[in-house]
């Protein structure tokens, strides 16, 4: 254990399991042979804050503090608490009901160096704020509609609209159970036929046989007595990085990944597992003011990837867990799993996330401005050529997207008879003109 302490990460989930193996004697023994060494104090601290017990140990008396966590391999937090009793600060970057680590690879490293954050706000500072209001609007409703469909839903306008104000709207109020049973009820819509709150069965992601209808799992969820305790802990985590100066993406990864693999919902768990994305980075400032970064659109672009990221964790957990089929369908674990779900390794999850992240700010923004833009220059261009109101515009605009800049023989003779053959050229070169260069510009 000193050994690992010493040269590998702090694995959360290997300690714990560990800890209810070694006898308390045994890690007391080892902690007394070196009282004063920072493995033995880490050691020390790591058994009490995972098992909750107290070891029989004097107080090592004056020696320097050390970290849990070694900042230069994991993520932590930037101040951590003193802890008199074992001489360490604990950094750890969740609480004991709710910590997943993430290491320090160079594809993070990487990403952080690129302060994507403030690449956006210098695009957002550059751009007209009508313009950039209505990118935002778009990029909103894009990733709503996006959310529903990599859950395979085709909702209403109205429905994508209603969940895109949420989305809109986080990193305002306070996370709790509470105010993630209220956001279930508003994405479900039609709760007549789901059981609403934490479950109170077992559950499960996958089929069932057709012939049997044994369940065949792809993920396990979390026992039931478990979700209270587990949900609490996402959301104590959530208040104790975002405080605590963690990377915001790593920590939105860390937290909505948590979220779904708890899966503690009936029905809604992978529409709140992205808003926890937007409610992180929000609460954080990650994104500039009152633009909220379409990840999900991302998601789905990369949708093998995001199944691939979730099930790195989830297929690989199915052999540890020890379960049987209810009468109803449904299954029973049968051994203790909590574990799994507090302290798992979120690296590819926070690589994945950070991804999508990197391509709402290098592409999704930058392409829906400069769209904006070129749109806006085709409208002033037609005023010059025909007196025309703004939906007829919208309408010319969207006629001339889908065949490609020309005016189909349709619509000559139809909706725009009244264009003369002269005026149909000029439009059609202005669009093209107008469109050549859908990159932002800076504008007063």
């Amino acid at each position: 254990m000193e050994f690992a302490l010493k040269w590998e990460d702090v694995d959360l989930n290997v300690l714990a399991a560990l800890f209810k193996t070694v006898p308390d004697l045994e890690i007391a023994a080892a902690v007394r042979n070196k009282p004063t060494g920072a493995y033995a104090r880490r050691l020390w601290f790591l058994y009490e804050w995972l098992t909750g017990r107290q070891l029989d140990i004097n107080d090592p008396g004056k020696v320097r503090a050390v970290a849990v966590v070694d900042p230069t391999k994991q993520f932590a937090v930037k101040r951590g608490a003193l802890s008199s009793r074992y001489k360490v600060i604990d950094n750890l970057p969740g609480t004991r009901a709710f910590c997943p680590m993430v290491r320090r690879t160079k594809t993070l490293e990487g990403y952080t160096a690129k302060g994507l954050d403030k690449v956006a706000r210098d695009v957002v500072g550059r751009i007209h704020a009508d313009i950039m209001a209505r990118a935002a609007a778009f990029l909103l409703l894009s990733d709503s509609k996006s959310s529903f469909s990599i859950e395979g839903e085709r909702p209403s306008l109205k429905r994508a609209a209603r969940w895109g104000q949420i989305i809109g709207e986080a990193g305002s109020r306070k996370l709790s159970i509470a105010e993630l049973e209220r956001l279930q009820r508003i994405v479900i819509g039609d709760t007549r036929f789901v059981r609403l709150g934490l479950r109170s069965e077992g559950g499960f992601v996958g089929m069932h046989h057709r012939t049997n209808n044994e369940p065949l799992p792809d993920h396990i969820s979390a026992r039931p007595e478990d979700l209270r305790s587990l949900v609490e802990g996402v959301t104590a985590y959530v208040a104790r990085v975002v405080d605590g100066a963690v990377d915001p993406v790593v920590v939105a990864a860390a937290a909505a990944f948590g979220f779904v693999y708890v899966h503690p919902f009936t029905d809604g768990n992978g529409r709140l597992h992205r808003w926890l994305i937007h409610h992180v980075l929000a609460a954080s400032g990650y994104n500039p003011p009152g633009v909220i970064f379409p990840v999900s659109a991302a998601i789905l672009r990369n949708i093998d990837g995001y199944r691939g990221v979730l099930e790195s964790y989830s297929r690989p957990l199915l052999e540890h867990i020890d379960w049987r089929a209810a009468p109803n369908g449904n299954i029973e674990v049968l051994d203790d799993t909590a574990d799994y779900y507090r302290y798992f390794d979120a690296t590819a999850h926070a690589e994945f996330l950070y991804r999508c992240v990197e391509q709402t700010i290098e592409r999704d923004l930058p392409e829906e401005v400069g769209y904006l833009q070129a749109y806006d220059r085709f409208a002033r261009g037609i005023q010059e050529i025909a007196d025309m109101p703004a939906d007829k515009i919208e309408l010319l605009h969207r006629f001339l997207r889908q065949e490609n800049g020309r005016l189909s023989k349709r619509a000559r003779e139809n909706e725009f008879a009244a264009l003369t053959d002269r005026e149909a050229e000029q439009i059609e070169a202005l669009y093209r003109t107008s469109s050549e260069d859908k990159q932002p510009t800076a504008e007063a």
